[in-house]
């Protein structure tokens, strides 16, 4: 893949700046803004009840924070930061810029998607790139990696959604929005639902409820040929799985549950 790389549709960039802006995020996403120094991080907004409400990617810029959001929820989630800043020293207003993303070696202005290496890589930049090619959903679906909308929900917990496993969570960085109940689930609690890859034959929607033997197992996520994401209760999963047309099975020769690397 060449370095001018594939527009990312549907996303948007807005920035975050004014001189309090590191610290008015620390206190509200799930990531460490200490971390921006060393590249882009994945971070969440959560409710005080530790539910999934957006989730971003963020980079440093020389007097700004800039965020990569989807675009469905970007206005609201703009809208909720600004509730929270009170008398800070903060500015929210969009950046004018693409999201463009590709494989391979970065470009110079070009960074690691933080999330996982088989997203390659992503620029902000003033012109769109190129229609794309890359089968992202793919690439999604094998590595385990959640889209909004799709595998994170209003009704989600981050953990539940693999955020530990693509670094989009930090437990030593202090309180944000959310914090206690998601530091309750790591500490205290085996999760009981989660991410899952299982083998389909058929299609249906996402969301679409996924059934065995009369039981509710989970939810339909994305699919991707014969393979596809899904929430699901742990202990329901297993043969005869059905979404709608769709017939799910364990995947074969990865576990009961997939395994995402």
């Amino acid at each position: 893949m060449s370095a001018e790389g594939e527009a990312a549709p549907g996303r948007a960039v807005w920035r975050i700046g004014g001189a309090d802006r590191t610290a008015f995020l620390q206190g509200i996403v799930s990531n460490d803004l200490r971390a921006l120094a060393r590249g882009p991080i994945y971070a969440a907004i959560l409710t005080p009840q530790g539910k999934y409400l957006a989730d971003f990617l963020m980079v440093g810029a020389d007097d700004a924070i800039l965020i990569d959001i989807d675009a469905a929820i970007a206005e609201a989630t703009m809208r909720r930061l600004m509730l929270y800043r009170l008398r800070a020293d903060v500015m929210i207003e969009p950046a004018g810029l693409h999201v463009v993303r590709g494989l391979g070696a970065a470009p110079a202005d070009g960074w690691a998607d933080p999330r996982h290496p088989a997203l390659g890589w992503r620029a902000l930049r003033a012109a769109p790139g190129t229609a794309g090619t890359i089968d992202w959903d793919a690439i999604r679906v094998r590595h385990g990696i959640p889209e909004t909308g799709i595998e994170l929900g209003p009704e989600s917990y981050i953990l539940e959604a693999g955020f530990e496993r693509l670094h989009g969570v930090d437990f030593r960085k202090g309180c944000y929005v959310g914090q206690e109940v998601t530091a309750r689930m790591k500490h205290k609690t085996e999760l009981k639902k989660g991410l899952a890859r299982l083998a389909i034959a058929g299609t249906a929607p996402p969301g679409t409820p996924i059934l065995r033997e009369g039981r509710e197992v989970g939810a339909l996520g994305t699919v991707s040929g014969d393979r596809a994401l899904a929430q699901v209760r742990f202990d329901r999963v297993g043969p005869g799985m059905e979404a709608g047309d769709a017939r799910l099975e364990p995947e074969p020769g990865s576990g009961a549950l997939g395994v995402f690397d």
